[in-house]
């Protein structure tokens, strides 16, 4: 028995699975190619839409299955597809849009009336803004006649696909139902090869749409960008001019608020650049899917699409380079005003403890010079204290000297009593200071 092969009697363990097997499995085969037989015409739509919108349009789209007898997508399906009498539709939820794609049968030649209805009639429900509208018809090489007359010769592309098993052809134009119109002209190529080269080429065009936003939201921040750029260079040439805490302060503030303008600014562009470069390199895996060659003669889809789309994609990474650049230069200007205003508060503080330091060995003088005052005040009221007890023990008939001698010989003794006592106070305090 080989490695690879495992008889029906084999029993193997019941792992514990992660909570996203399922989901990482089921993803791979998500959004499958359709094999497409025949001449057929496909309408794609894209709208963009939030997190209501997508939640309301998966509602409406299940009650809309219902109503066919059909059952609709599940709970956390992002992709159904519904089998209706006119045709195959097709229902597929991205991130920040949604996307309705119906298969038919085609008409008798390339654009012309569909023989069938579809379904984007009265009755259809578009869940947000519609972005893209795009018509493919699928024909064989035969059946094509002059379809050339359908399009814009200045923007016309022409390319083979699919190892030249098919030609394509589209001007990215509007028609006058709004669509832009893709043709297919199959040379022997199959069904699955068909649905595959289908699918990549609305691809190509939801996508590059979706890229091209990111253009808008550059040209829409590149006005802000080039003012905070002028009020930088300002504010630099008035730093070096810059004297005191004041002006430096002021300066900061200015500087704060550029700062905040411009993070503001980067904040809401972010998503949408980011999204921009994740849809252009998107476009380009599918231009290398559709092994795309050139026709002589003609221009080729990623020959026009680099002319157009490459320079948008540069013109947002040009205003996102900006933004990053300039929030480099504003941090290293705040840090070097911030130092300076450090600086000036650090001499300021240092004048003021100078100050402080005048006004305590002034205060340390006065409190020197109540001191002896005190002193001095203390020892007469208690010389005065002697002076009577001396002469109320004489007047009790005690044996006492002359009270007025007593009294002068008590003065020095009380002095130096007072003034050490005065003393021993002053340095209990200090120890006190110091322990604390």
């Amino acid at each position: 028995m080989g490695l690879g092969e495992r008889s029906s009697g084999d029993h193997f363990p019941a792992f514990d699975c992660h909570d996203l097997r399922e989901a990482a499995l089921g993803e791979v085969h998500a959004r499958p190619f359709r094999p497409i037989k025949g001449a057929s015409t496909v309408l794609h739509y894209a709208f963009i839409t939030n997190s209501d919108e997508a939640s309301e349009d998966h509602a409406w789209f299940s009650d809309f299955c219902s109503a066919q007898g059909a059952p609709g997508p599940g709970a956390s399906a992002r992709y159904h597809t519904l089998s209706m009498s006119s045709g195959l539709l097709s229902w597929e939820r991205h991130t920040e849009f949604v996307t309705y794609t119906w298969e038919g049968p085609a008409g008798k030649e390339p654009f012309a009336a569909l023989p069938v209805s579809h379904p984007f009639g009265a009755a259809f429900r578009a869940p947000g803004a519609m972005l893209v509208a795009t018509r493919l018809d699928l024909f064989p090489s035969e059946a094509g006649g002059d379809w050339r007359r359908h399009y814009d010769p200045a923007s016309l592309t022409v390319f083979h696909v699919e190892g030249r098993s098919a030609l394509a052809a589209t001007d990215f134009r509007p028609d006058g139902n709004g669509m832009t119109r893709i043709l297919v002209l199959t040379e022997g190529m199959n069904a699955v090869q068909a649905g595959a080269a289908v699918q990549r080429l609305l691809e190509v065009e939801t996508y590059r749409m979706l890229a091209m936003l990111g253009l808008f939201e550059a040209n829409r921040q590149q006005p802000e960008v080039s003012r905070i750029e002028r009020e930088l260079v300002q504010l630099t040439n008035r730093m070096r001019d810059s004297a005191g805490l004041d002006d430096n302060k002021s300066l900061l503030d200015q500087l704060s608020r550029l700062a905040s303008s411009l993070e503001a600014g980067a904040a809401e562009s972010a998503y949408r650049f980011g999204a921009s470069r994740a849809y252009y390199d998107i476009v380009l895996a599918r231009l290398t899917a559709l092994d795309e060659e050139p026709v002589p003669g003609d221009l080729s889809m990623s020959a026009f699409l680099s002319r157009r789309l490459a320079p948008a994609m540069r013109t947002c990474h040009s205003v996102e380079d900006r933004q990053a650049n300039l929030s480099r230069k504003l941090a290293r200007a705040s840090t070097l005003l911030r130092t300076r205003v450090d600086v000036d508060l650090e001499q300021q503080n240092r004048s003021l403890l100078e100050s402080m330091n005048r006004r305590a060995r002034l205060q340390l003088r006065l409190q020197q010079t109540v001191e002896g005052l005190s002193v001095a005040a203390v020892s007469y009221y208690v010389v005065g204290l002697i002076s009577y007890l001396i002469k109320a023990a004489k007047e009790a008939g005690l044996h006492m000297p002359n009270p007025a001698v007593a009294t002068g010989l008590a003065v020095p003794a009380v002095v130096l009593l007072m003034w050490y006592t005065v003393r021993r106070i002053r340095k209990h305090h200090a120890e006190e200071d110091e322990a604390g």
